[in-house]
């Protein structure tokens, strides 16, 4: 299995960067085949604009996601997010490795998304949900945060964590035709002794130790949909 591990975290001493190396190391053991895009030691450009073009269409107006197809076609991208299309293309499981910030992820990853999930291959026209142009690829959430688990929930203080990780997980991997994998989820990690952080790496290595029997979330299928994407009638 061919693996990518994008991770999103400035501190190379952090519990996140150490997750992210436990899962290289394991996987590698496991013979599978590991790329690590490791954004703050890229110094990633998060920021989706002009420059991401090597030659514009309409060099008058920006409409991105136009010009992403364009550049698909004719393969202008630029050369920073083609080097990741290709690894984000080679690989069967994507682990993207992050801390919370503001309910979502850091602005660099977000930018990642931005700029490599690119219309004309990732998705487009009817090309999402299950008919999504990542269709086949799995894909895992490992996260750091500091709340406790006991703060999300039905009734909880922030609601449930499923929520919090909506645009994630339905809007953009499941959106793009990605297999998601329920999320492994490290909590309070700043306030919690070393003991604490060591159950999490052991109950990390077990979870991708099994990575390939997970079962996976349910999202929308386009087979539920008539073609203006009503729902279809329940089956009695």
């Amino acid at each position: 299995m061919n693996v990518l591990i994008v991770h999103a975290h400035n501190e190379p001493r952090s519990f996140c960067a150490a997750l992210c190396r436990l899962a290289e190391q394991t996987l590698r053991e496991q013979g599978h085949a590991v790329k690590v895009s490791d954004l703050y030691g890229m110094n990633w450009n998060p920021v989706a604009g002009e420059a991401d073009f090597l030659e514009r269409r309409n060099p008058d107006y920006l409409v991105y996601a136009l010009e992403q197809r364009e550049a698909v076609t004719a393969r202008t991208l630029a050369a920073d997010i083609r080097e990741e299309l290709d690894k984000l293309l080679w690989a069967d499981l994507v682990i993207f490795n992050f801390p919370v910030y503001w309910f979502s992820v850091p602005a660099i990853l977000k930018g990642w998304f931005d700029r490599v999930l690119v219309s004309g291959i990732c998705y487009g026209g009817k090309r999402f949900y299950d008919q999504g142009g990542l269709a086949g690829k799995r894909a895992l959430l490992t996260l750091t945060l500091g709340g406790r688990d006991h703060m999300f929930g039905p009734g909880a203080i922030h609601g449930p964590l499923e929520d919090m990780l909506r645009p994630l997980l339905r809007g953009t991997l499941a959106y793009t035709g990605m297999t998601v994998l329920p999320p492994f989820v490290a909590w309070h990690v700043p306030y919690v002794s070393d003991e604490v952080r060591a159950g999490y790496l052991q109950a990390y290595q077990a979870r991708l130790a099994g990575i390939e029997q997970d079962e996976a979330l349910v999202f929308p299928r386009l087979d539920q949909f008539d073609a203006r994407l009503y729902p279809l009638p329940a089956e009695s």
